[in-house]
């Protein structure tokens, strides 16, 4: 149990605050929460004792309200819209943070936050330390193993698209017979995979990897039931992730989706050859 502490909830979009949120209470924490106007789920007051609604940017208002309500540790869960992200309106501290870095990319900059929040005393922690079964499985997760073509591409496009994460470009990769068909940027995954699917409609493979470099406790790659979904949209035949670095949502849905329409899943390990795996 943890005593009754105050866990300060920094509340993105989609479902994993509200998971977040569920399992904190029943470890025995209070929780409170920041939340951003366009991007979080008006219903994440429901499940909070109390929330502050800040628009991005605003870091010295989060830091105020969290000190304000005796937190301790702060969790970061769910996206931020990306390009919703030029709208930011930096504060007085934002500012300042900006000026002193010599990249605004999101390793640097979520690094950065998180270090402005240890400074006052508020420990960044991983969400997975309340979701550990949220974190992807390794292997071949559906019935179907990736054809000679498609590992073919899975060993083509992964060092690529650790490169492409090393510039901190993005964390997905489309490849079709080891050509790369679209790169990830700032539209994020499901935009990634559908204008993959417009340019050359069928069988074509997904690659989701941990960027390196990437800050563990802030933003882990994610995919679930809705990136099945897409796939199927686009026409989209493999998805092979980096297990364990990676978060996966409502897994047995996917995996019963992704099995109906004859689609390959597999969790790669990192920590082993890649050529061993698939």
């Amino acid at each position: 149990m943890s005593g009754n502490r105050t866990l300060g909830l920094v509340a993105g979009g989609g479902q994993f605050p509200f998971l977040v949120a569920r399992e904190a209470r029943k470890l025995g924490y209070d929780i409170v929460a920041v939340a951003f106007n366009k991007d979080t789920d008006t219903e994440i007051d429901q499940h909070v004792s109390k929330i502050e609604w800040i628009k991005l940017g605003q870091l010295g208002r989060l830091i105020k309200f969290f000190k304000a309500n005796n937190v301790d540790q702060v969790v970061f869960a769910g996206p931020i819209n990306k390009p919703g992200a030029f709208d930011i309106r930096p504060d007085i501290r934002a500012i300042r943070l900006l000026f002193s870095l010599k990249s605004r990319n999101d390793n640097s900059l979520l690094t950065a936050v998180a270090g402005e929040l240890n400074s006052e005393g508020l420990e960044v922690v991983s969400a997975i330390k309340f979701v550990p079964g949220l974190v992807s499985p390794v292997g071949n997760i559906s019935k179907r193993r990736p054809s000679e073509a498609e590992k073919n591409d899975i060993l083509f496009g992964w060092p690529l698209l650790k490169n492409i994460g090393a510039m901190d470009i993005g964390q997905c990769l489309v490849v079709k017979e080891r050509v790369v068909v679209a790169v990830e940027a700032i539209e994020g995954t499901d935009q990634t995979i559908l204008r993959a699917g417009s340019l050359i409609k069928k069988d074509f493979t997904v690659l989701k990897t941990f960027k390196p470099g990437q800050d563990e406790r802030i933003d882990l790659p994610a995919m679930g039931l809705k990136t099945i979904e897409t796939m199927i949209q686009a026409g989209a035949s493999c998805l092979a992730y980096e297990a364990g670095k990676s978060l996966f949502f409502d897994l047995d849905e996917a995996i019963e989706l992704a099995q109906k329409n004859k689609i390959s899943i597999i969790g790669i390990d990192p920590e082993k050859p890649l050529e061993d795996q698939i």
